[in-house]
């Protein structure tokens, strides 16, 4: 029978840059089986966590999707966390296997303006870190106040995805003031790669020119291949090749430890040649 590894063999530049990237932290990614968009069954989270490995990642937390409006509903919200819960425990018996050091989280939809993060399972490796995202990839009214409740509780957001939001301003003033409310952000590396369009890739650049960007994941669903090995070929490309370990590898870590990240700083990324487009093309 065919495996995801027959259809999806890795590429000799992967290998390459595999070789060269080790020890990458994955905080987003979406790896329990049968419990939302991510992977459908343990086979599919085996071959994943195999992809991922040959990748070049060491460590990696499983975020399935959770809306925060369950906590008003407490038949809805035990249901959800036993199925959580369920598919953590398949999860984990993967990564035994395959050899995989696996960290539980959520991807917590913020679809109430005061949102409950005190249930351990919903945040990185049961830490202060919670991975945080705005419904249906737009930004809502009055969302800082959001982050600020979050923080005030005593928690720490991450914003997963922020250049994929449908209404972030040009100059960026929704995602500095998330930061001045106490959140981090984390940037999804495939962003950087054009897959999700050119403006979520322009958006992903000014957020690294602006220093504004903490973490870089792979908000992995299970099915092709992960690409991770080519995000600090990205970051290179881009001028903050210096950047990529505590984007990809140090700041992740921390964070899964319970450490505030160390401030990458602004990159200033260069005029892009011709033949930069032409590659990004041919990696979509």
């Amino acid at each position: 029978m065919l495996t995801l590894t027959d259809l999806y063999p890795m590429s000799s530049f992967e290998a390459n840059m595999a070789e060269s990237t080790r020890s990458i932290v994955d905080l987003h990614a979406h790896l329990m089986p049968g419990v939302d968009d991510g992977a459908e069954s343990e086979v599919e989270t085996r071959e994943a966590l195999l992809r991922m490995r040959e990748a070049g990642v060491e460590r990696a937390t499983a975020t399935p999707h959770f809306k925060a409006s369950l906590v008003a509903d407490a038949g809805a919200l035990g249901s959800r966390l036993a199925e959580l819960d369920a598919g953590w425990a398949k999860a984990q018996a993967v990564a035994a296997e395959v050899g995989m050091r696996l960290e539980r989280a959520a991807e917590v939809m913020l679809d109430t303006p005061e949102p409950d993060c005190s249930d351990a399972r919903l945040r990185l490796a049961g830490g202060s870190f919670v991975l945080v995202e705005f419904p249906y990839l737009s930004v809502p009214p009055r969302s800082s106040d959001v982050i600020a409740r979050i923080r005030s509780a005593g928690w720490t957001p991450i914003v997963a995805h922020p250049e994929r939001y449908m209404g972030m301003d040009a100059e960026l003033e929704r995602a500095r003031s998330w930061r001045e409310r106490g959140a981090y952000l984390q940037l999804n590396g495939r962003s950087l790669l054009g897959t999700y369009g050119s403006t979520a890739r322009q958006l992903a650049v000014a957020l690294l020119e602006r220093g504004l960007v903490d973490y870089v994941a792979s908000d992995y669903h299970a099915l092709g291949r992960p690409r991770i090995a080519e995000y600090a070929a990205a970051l290179d490309e881009l001028g903050a090749g210096e950047a990529a370990d505590l984007l990809l590898r140090v700041n992740p870590a921390r964070a899964l430890d319970g450490q505030a990240p160390i401030p990458v700083g602004s990159i200033r990324a260069p005029r892009r040649r011709w033949w930069h487009f032409v590659r990004a093309l041919v990696r979509r």
